[in-house]
């Protein structure tokens, strides 16, 4: 065989595998009910639609049912005959095949008109969501099927969403993902909040399975840490674990933080990543969720004065404007003068509660997220730097005592959403700090001898994610914004 001849061939073989590949994949996935009302079909078009019923409304000649896989806020209304209406039930789970007209409804552009249908999976009548408003407090009780309604699915859309933004905004300016470990050896916050992990059986021997106390982890900070020692720009995104018996709507035993750490910066160099990363977040939910948002603005979050949706008009107006800063003693003046009463009041060196995060944000602020900065030493943990002088840019410290080099982030109707610093990359004074609170310096030799072996100027910041989705939908309470809550007292699942 010639060359020219077994090049032509090869070339057919690949012709014929090319288009085999594309005919498979184009029959990958069934349309989905969102492609299906977003115009990416015409209408006129012969079309196979799978997913649950919503409802179902018979008549004697004609029938409608609102069908919907998950994809979408709106369902796809089906028309069907009496007979076949007959068969359906609220929940079930059905393939429709059939014709996509125009619908003269108003509430939706297209509908379909059903030639045949099979039921996939019957569901029986005492499915517990049926057509109408059930409190969040309800579903909550029937988490494994929280998802089948607007709420729910709309909800873990924006959460996919929000996720995506924030790891594009990363992915945008250089940073490197990593994976800090769940099981960890270390409080990082120092509060003592934390699982201990035990085996579950005795197979090894020993009371400890690692030797020593092992716990979930509270942060993945100081890993992040290691690794912004030798790539200057990292993130880490994944649960943690607060043993912290508290029923509050802010908290939550597991839950999902994102947290940065980035070498060669300063505090408001922190605060500017901090921010462009929260806006940028904010801005593709708003882009790729419409039809989502339009729901929580709508039928979840709260009205403003007037009874108007807020939620929507809140969001873009933090887009506009730069984020307030403050620092911690600005803070605390604005609050002693304020034309409010307190129930806690404020004075230096006092921990801001939530109803002075609030004030801060909602009304000193209009309406404004701020970050408030260079708290007292005393108040935070070991890690945040020093404000002494040492550090360029880094020098405030106030004549009622020294402060670090940190901010929280509070916003509107929400408060504290992230909390980041500076840390201290002074090996003595680092170490110091440790042992004023009673921690033991060889179990955290690994995170000194950073300081030790070429240490650099760093920060970093976590956002609690649960309480970014409250910001984005409207939610005041964190139980309804993560797939599978689990709290003091309740582990179901």
């Amino acid at each position: 065989m010639t060359f020219s001849a077994l090049r032509s061939l090869q070339l057919s073989r690949r012709s014929l595998f090319l288009n085999c590949s594309r005919s498979h994949s184009t029959n990958t996935f069934p349309l989905t009910v969102r492609s299906l009302l977003d115009n990416n079909v015409e209408a006129g078009s012969d079309v196979t639609v799978k997913g649950w019923v919503r409802s179902v409304r018979k008549q004697k000649q004609i029938s409608f049912a609102n069908i919907n896989d998950g994809t979408s806020v709106r369902g796809l209304q089906a028309i069907l005959s009496s007979e076949q209406a007959e068969r359906l039930s609220t929940g079930s789970c059905v393939e429709l095949q059939g014709t996509l007209v125009k619908s003269p409804g108003k509430e939706q552009g297209k509908e379909l008109q059903v030639s045949s249908m099979d039921i996939l999976g019957e569901c029986d009548s005492t499915f517990p969501m049926q057509k109408k408003r059930h409190t969040f407090e309800y579903l909550r009780t029937i988490n494994h099927l929280r998802a089948r309604g607007n709420a729910g699915s709309a909800s873990l859309r924006v959460r996919h969403a929000a996720r995506q933004g924030l790891q594009d905004y990363f992915a945008k300016h250089e940073f490197t993902q990593v994976d800090t470990p769940i099981l960890t050896s270390h409080d990082c916050e120092g509060g003592g909040e934390v699982f201990k992990v035990t085996p579950g059986s005795a197979a090894s021997g020993n009371a400890e399975f690692f030797n020593k106390p092992a716990f979930l982890t509270v942060s993945g900070q100081l890993h992040a840490e290691m690794f912004a020692s030798a790539l200057s720009r990292v993130y880490t995104f994944g649960p943690v674990f607060r043993a912290e018996e508290s029923l509050t709507s802010r908290h939550l035993a597991e839950f999902w933080m994102l947290e940065a750490e980035v070498a060669f910066i300063d505090l408001e160099q922190l605060l500017d990543i901090t921010e462009g990363s929260i806006k940028h977040a904010t801005r593709h939910v708003l882009d790729t969720c419409p039809e989502e948002m339009e729901f929580f603005d709508k039928w979840v979050a709260k009205k403003d004065v007037k009874g108007k949706p807020a939620l929507l008009k809140r969001l873009r107006n933090s887009l506009d404007k730069p984020f307030a800063r403050i620092d911690y003693k600005e803070a605390v003046q604005l609050l002693q003068g304020a034309n409010k009463k307190f129930e806690f009041p404020t004075t230096w060196g006092s921990s801001l509660q939530s109803e002075h995060e609030r004030y801060l944000a909602s009304e000193e602020c209009k309406d404004r997220p701020v970050f408030v900065k260079n708290y007292p030493s005393d108040q935070k943990p070991f890690y945040m730097l020093e404000n002494d002088g040492k550090q360029k840019n880094n020098t405030y410290v106030d004549e009622h005592g020294s402060t670090v080099a940190c901010f929280d982030l509070l916003l509107p109707g929400i408060g504290e959403l992230v909390g980041g610093s500076m840390r201290e990359d002074r090996e003595d004074v680092l170490e110091s700090k440790m042992k004023a609170a009673g921690m033991d310096t060889e179990e955290y030799g690994w995170y000194l001898e950073l300081r030790k072996y070429g240490s650099a100027p760093h920060g970093g910041y976590g956002i609690g994610f649960e309480r970014f989705m409250l910001w984005l939908t409207g939610f005041e309470n964190v139980r309804e914004v993560v797939p599978v809550p689990r709290w003091v007292g309740h582990c179901k699942y």
